[in-house]
């Protein structure tokens, strides 16, 4: 089965994302506007024991994730995905890399950039219009994310909880 962890921000930046979402974006049904911590990943239910411990151990470690979406930003070239760009604090990285470290479960696919996409598999002019009209219009919201959240993709594609973790630590 097919696995991953994000962070879910407040509902207040959510519903941002989801302005754009709803027009931009085919997995508006499929997950909800999330900071993917972990990408999808393939595991067994003996892996998923596993991790679900060891998930538990980071979140006891961790303090809630400050975030700052600081502007609207694009991986183009790379794909015509635009987004929500998050500053990536020290705690930021440090957490993802601990993930990164504890689970080695499928490859890395691409540098770690903390975001929300808002849209995505546009053509290159469809990308280009929107992502000038984006930009304009920015974005600066800072959030605390107090879990994270491993996922399940279910058969039609779309994302739901396995289990939250609540983060508690001082780190």
């Amino acid at each position: 089965m097919k696995y991953g962890i994000v962070a879910f921000p407040s509902k207040k930046l959510q519903d941002l994302a989801n302005t754009y979402r709803k027009r931009y974006d085919p997995h508006y049904a499929k997950i909800t506007p999330h900071m993917t911590l972990k990408d999808s990943f393939d595991a067994t239910d003996e892996d998923i024991q596993s991790i679900v411990r060891q998930l538990d151990e980071i979140a006891a470690k961790y303090a809630p994730l400050n975030i700052h979406a600081s502007r609207i930003s694009s991986f183009f070239p790379t794909t015509n995905a635009i987004y929500f760009r998050i500053e990536p604090t020290e705690q930021l990285v440090a957490f993802h890399n601990v993930l990164e470290e504890k689970f080695s479960f499928g490859d890395t696919k691409h540098v770690f950039v903390p975001h929300i996409t808002i849209a995505q598999k546009m053509t290159d002019s469809e990308h280009d219009d929107i992502f000038g009209q984006l930009r304009m219009t920015g974005v600066d919201e800072k959030d605390t994310i107090d879990r994270i959240h491993l996922l399940y993709q279910l058969e039609d594609g779309s994302w739901t909880t396995y289990e939250t973790f609540r983060l508690t630590g001082a780190e």
